[in-house]
């Protein structure tokens, strides 16, 4: 599979995964999710699943400062309707890092390891997004704005002649570099996160 190198640079986000450790699915339970994982799981790759990334790395290492995050362990509220905007894209790829669902998620094992009705749109939150350990119920809300990274001035044009299916080849192309060079700059510039992602 090819795919953009900088994806590999990107720092992973590691986690217990109680359910997987009972189960012996994965060794100890240790869990390793990456970007390239995101985006096999989101289709693609954008300011938006770079946002939803971000946002849960920050809230999680704000959760669990001394340990590993638990996977499953959390709650996953977004303010926003899973049918407006990119809700649904971003709710869910935070509920698929932490291991939760909607009430059509996995119900459990003798009481334990349930991960549905973890995830719910339109909550009563100021953030755009928030985060919930289950065991303590604290709180972690956050907010993202990616126009710090504003996208290259060529790119609208380009993607209108791709749609309309009048761009050739090398339009496509550099489409594609400039598409992706914008998400690279937004998780590769450690510096712009306390500016693009609001923790509270």
């Amino acid at each position: 599979m090819v795919y953009p190198k900088f994806f590999d640079n990107v720092e992973s986000i590691l986690l217990y995964d109680p359910l997987s450790d009972f189960l012996g699915a994965v060794e100890s339970g240790a869990m390793e999710i990456t970007y390239l994982d995101v985006v096999k799981f989101a289709g693609h790759s954008c300011p938006t699943v770079a946002g939803a990334y971000l946002m849960t790395k920050l809230a999680l290492e704000r959760l669990y400062p001394d340990a590993l995050p638990h996977r499953g362990e959390v709650r996953v509220l977004v303010r926003g309707a899973k049918s407006e905007g990119v809700n649904g894209v971003i709710g869910n790829t935070i509920a698929y890092i932490c291991g939760v669902s909607d009430e059509a998620g996995f119900k459990g094992i003798g009481g334990r390891y349930d991960r549905s009705r973890k995830l719910a749109f339109g909550a009563d939150i100021e953030g755009e997004v928030a985060i919930e350990r289950v065991d303590t119920s604290q709180r972690v809300q956050l907010r993202y704005d990616p126009s710090l990274v504003p996208p290259d001035p060529a790119m609208k044009p380009l993607m209108q002649k791709i749609l309309s299916g009048q761009a050739n080849s090398d339009e496509i192309r550099l489409f594609r570099t400039l598409w992706q060079e914008r998400v690279e700059k937004i998780l590769l510039t450690k510096e712009l996160w306390p500016k693009m992602v609001t923790v509270f």
